[in-house]
């Protein structure tokens, strides 16, 4: 996605405020709405993949199976059902899911107002090898011991792990 994608800046209380490019947004902090998704296995073993080296944030970090803004005029919903789709190339309408947590940066200490969702699946997804190079199935107290062993995840990762472990 472009720095220049047009995003709701919302409120501290999720209201939409008002437009601002992606870059102005992250420049002064504001407030602003993602979707995140995790593959789970019948292991109750999450998709992890690592983030190319050619990204502009967090590169070669761990991450979440599917992350992304959702863009101005757009449920979180819809946001969800399009990153599945360019992420990792799963049609929803084909698969089990179900949103388990909403969270939010005062609560959570996220970056931005989030729906979390589970997608049901034992395959590896075909992932966009322009946004992942590798992958783990790993469950939620795996990854903390990677990065106990200084292994290194996007910064909302272990918040959203440790919200929805109790899920899984």
């Amino acid at each position: 996605m472009s720095s220049c994608e047009i995003l709701d800046v919302v409120s501290a209380d999720d209201q939409v405020l008002g437009q601002e490019q992606r870059s102005i947004i992250y420049q002064k902090n504001l407030f602003f709405r993602v979707i995140n998704a995790f593959v789970c296995n019948d292991e109750k073993k999450l998709w992890i993949p690592r983030r190319h080296a050619q990204k502009k944030l967090f590169p070669l970090h761990l991450d979440c199976s599917v992350g992304g803004h959702v863009l101005t005029g757009e449920s979180y919903h819809d946001a969800f059902i399009r990153e599945t789709k360019e992420e990792i190339n799963i049609d929803i309408n084909q698969v089990r899911y179900k949103q388990i947590a909403r969270l939010t940066p005062p609560m959570h200490g996220v970056s931005a107002f989030m729906y979390v969702y589970l997608i049901y699946s034992n395959d590896v997804p075909h992932y966009n090898t322009n946004d992942f190079i590798d992958y783990y199935w790993l469950s939620p107290q795996e990854v903390f011991e990677k990065l106990a062993n200084n292994d290194k995840a996007k910064s909302d990762l272990p918040h959203i792990l440790k919200a929805i472990k109790e899920q899984l």
